[in-house]
Order: C-alpha cells, then sequence, then structure tokens
C-alpha cells in the first residue's frame, strides 16, 4: 500500500455506500488524529483503538446517520494531497470547505489539525482531505 491515507478515507467511502454501522481500518497516528477530528465535529458516532489486534493496531469506527431517513453525516471524503503531488498552503491560503460547512483536515508542525484551527494559530501545512 503507498498511500495509507487514502486507503483510511476509502474504506469509510465504501462502508458509507454499503450502509455499514462499523468499519475496521488498520491504526497509524495520522489516521488517529483524522478520526478524533471527525468524532470532535460530527461526522461519526465513536471509534476505538484497539492495539492488542495486530502490531500497529485497530481503529473500529461507528459511522452515523440520519435516524429516520439514514442519509449518512459524511457526504464526501476527498482526497487532496497524494504522494504523486502534495498540495501545502500557507496561513493565508488555507481553503476553505463548502463556504465553511465543511472541513479541510490540514497536517501542519502542531499536529494533524483542521482548517478552522490553522487559520486561527496563523499555521499552514499539507491539505490532506476535505470532508463535508
Amino acid at each position: 500500500m503507498t498511500d495509507p491515507i487514502s486507503d483510511y478515507l476509502t474504506r469509510l467511502r465504501n462502508a458509507i455506500k454499503a450502509h455499514h454501522n462499523v468499519v475496521d481500518i488498520p491504526a497509524s497516528n495520522v489516521k488517529k488524529e483524522m478520526t478524533r477530528i471527525l468524532k470532535e465535529k460530527g461526522y461519526i458516532l465513536n471509534y476505538k483503538f484497539e492495539d492488542e489486534v495486530n502490531f500497529q493496531g485497530n481503529i473500529k469506527i461507528a459511522l452515523k446517520y440520519h435516524p429516520e431517513t439514514g442519509i449518512p453525516a459524511i457526504k464526501s471524503l476527498e482526497r487532496i494531497s497524494r504522494p504523486g503531488l502534495r498540495k501545502y498552503c500557507n496561513s493565508n491560503e488555507i481553503p476553505r470547505v463548502l463556504n465553511g460547512l465543511g472541513i479541510a483536515i490540514i497536517s501542519t508542525s502542531h499536529g494533524v489539525i483542521t482548517d478552522k484551527e490553522a487559520r486561527d494559530l496563523n499555521v499552514g501545512g499539507e491539505v490532506l482531505c476535505y470532508v463535508y
């Protein structure tokens, strides 16, 4: 696997399209931080880190759907920076996703944070993905 973040997003995307309630993803530190951000922003119900499964561990993510209509909370997961073409932005060039309705997850010197937090801290970094 050459791009673990794309694999993470694809597993989430496929689980949402199949209307699964829980998805298992191999863990890494960046994936754990991305999962924490998705929980904080209300895109997923809950998550659990399992370290005893294998050497790197697993992340179990409970996906969130509307209780009556069954519409998923995550409409789109879009990978921006890829191994073949990295996308970086300065603190004054941080993108706004859907005019502020979505989030951009950015890897900065302060860790993996959202676009709003990066603007508040006045830091730039690598734009990992858009979520809305």
